[in-house]
């Protein structure tokens, strides 16, 4: 296991659509896929996308801590999903701030859809189909967004709520718990 190097926006690995993995179960993605772990726990992120590790495979991996996962709702464990679908669910979307490690040091009011249906294979070829809601679903996609081209400011509607995190504070109400 290894811990990889993030690529930055601008690098040409996140900008085009990324390969389907022809076998979830092959060595080369069993040692990615535990490469990305370590490496999200190391950087003690919410997600991780395989392009993000200059890897171009439709392969994502995300965790919703029952703090921020809407209320009454579990924690979601460390989910790794290869080749992930979404289907909207809802036409209702809601405005979140967003920060991504390929985008460091900023923030950004980004729209998403509420409510989704994912789907996708995990490490041991098995279907993974879940609803996701709120926290969830953003985090969901976000990290598919990456297997498109697609970093999070591409999303925004209003560029002007793109900001440094250091100056967060004066527009992000903190999260009770952070």
């Amino acid at each position: 296991m290894a811990i990889r190097k993030i690529a930055k926006m601008g690098h040409p690995v996140l900008q085009r659509v990324a390969e389907a993995v022809a076998d979830p179960t092959a060595s080369g993605i069993v040692h990615l896929i535990a490469d990305m772990r370590e490496t999200l726990e190391d950087i003690q992120g919410a997600g991780l996308a395989a392009p993000q590790v200059h890897e171009s495979l439709r392969l994502v991996m995300f965790h919703v801590p029952a703090l921020r996962n809407d209320e009454d709702e579990a924690a979601i464990p460390l989910t790794v999903l290869i080749n992930p679908e979404i289907e909207i669910l809802t036409d209702e979307m809601e405005m979140g701030w967003e920060g991504c490690l390929s985008v460091p040091g900023l923030r950004g009011l980004v729209p998403r859809y509420t409510h989704i249906r994912y789907s996708g294979v995990g490490p041991d070829d098995r279907l993974i189909e879940r609803e996701a809601t709120g926290f969830h679903a953003r985090v969901v996609q976000h990290e598919c967004d990456h297997l498109d081209g697609i970093l999070y400011p591409q999303r925004m509607t209003d560029l002007s709520q793109l900001i440094f995190e250091s100056e967060a504070r004066h527009h992000i109400a903190p999260v009770e718990g952070e």
